[in-house]
């Protein structure tokens, strides 16, 4: 619950126990998911598998977390997915083709990711365009975009030292883009908890117009939670392009769904105003680990499809019981 003061500033009245309460389900079924996973195969309870499975989930993990600010608010936004392959083009096309420094390349790409999340802020906030269609629209368009930069042809050949960064592990143990999806989860959630900002998403989510009559700028909240998922989405893109040693437009297909799974799965609202980072990073978890299960299993990739879409309606409906209940 939020509760607001006239002089914009926001405080969760909750205490640490209520702040979990709606990841708890989340959690119970994501170790659930590895005792089965562990007795049915052996390949799974493995200091390799685990981190293979970080590894796996770092692009979703770094959407995850804008896609949560994003419903934190009450909003979607579907077009993550395309906004990464737009990001991952920009970056390719800059580096490789038009030969500029590489490092230039990562802040076009971010700086092009960011001006897709203003269009869809703006759409929402000033022209009143519902974010379901905003983002609908831009994921169509950036898409289109992301092809026209090389004609729908992929780009491939990266520096060494930035393909190490998906593959060289630190200290034996994690890769670079581990450590950078970590601290963009721990940013986050410093955000949400203890900073005023963070607490302001709270509020809109919860009643736009209390927060509006509070003081809180809802419009300038609501653009900023879309440049933020904007670039998270970019980022995540390099990290992809990391790992792949290049670039495609067609990058991303359906990311959209599995970054808004892994919110929802993880306790967050979709009518907004609650959830938090923590429950969103066991439903990324949730998602990587089932992935990587049904793979050690032998499982069709079509039937995966199946698994995870029950997966997500049985989430969906329990969150509703619960809320229902509370």
């Amino acid at each position: 619950m939020v509760t607001i003061d006239f002089q914009g500033q926001g405080r969760l009245s909750a205490n640490w126990r209520s702040k979990l309460s709606g990841a708890t389900g989340p959690l119970v079924g994501l170790v659930a998911l590895c005792i089965f996973l562990t007795v049915s195969t052996d390949a799974f309870l493995s200091v390799r598998n685990g981190l293979n499975i970080l590894d796996q989930i770092t692009v979703l993990g770094i959407m995850a977390v804008g896609m949560t600010f994003v419903i934190l608010i009450g909003g979607i936004d579907l077009s993550v997915g395309s906004v990464l392959a737009l990001a991952m083009m920009v970056m390719g096309w800059t580096a490789n083709i038009a030969g500029l420094p590489f490092a230039l390349g990562i802040i076009f790409a971010l700086v092009a990711s960011a001006i897709s999340g203003l269009f869809v802020g703006l759409m929402v906030t000033m022209f009143r365009v519902p974010a379901f269609i905003a983002t609908l629209a831009m994921m169509s368009a950036v898409r289109g975009v992301a092809n026209m930069i090389t004609d729908g042809q992929q780009i491939v050949g990266f520096p060494d030292w930035f393909t190490m960064l998906a593959i060289d592990r630190n200290f034996g143990i994690l890769t670079a883009t581990v450590f950078l999806m970590l601290a963009v989860v721990l940013v986050a959630w410093i955000l949400l908890h203890f900073r005023s900002e963070g607490r302001m998403l709270y509020a809109v989510g919860g009643n736009p117009e209390v927060a509006r009559l509070a003081g809180i700028n809802v419009q300038l909240v609501t653009i900023g939670v879309y440049v933020v998922s904007a670039v998270l989405a970019g980022l995540a893109g390099i990290v992809l392009a990391a790992r792949l040693d290049s670039v495609q437009p067609s990058s991303g297909l359906g990311y959209e769904l599995d970054t808004i799974a892994a919110v929802v799965i993880g306790g967050t609202s979709l009518s907004g105003g609650a959830g938090g980072i923590g429950g969103t990073l066991i439903g990324v978890l949730i998602i990587g680990v089932l992935r990587n299960g049904l793979n050690l299993l032998n499982v069709s990739p079509f039937l995966q499809q199946v698994i995870i879409g029950i997966v997500i309606v049985l989430a969906v409906g329990a969150e509703t019981i619960r809320r229902r209940r509370a």
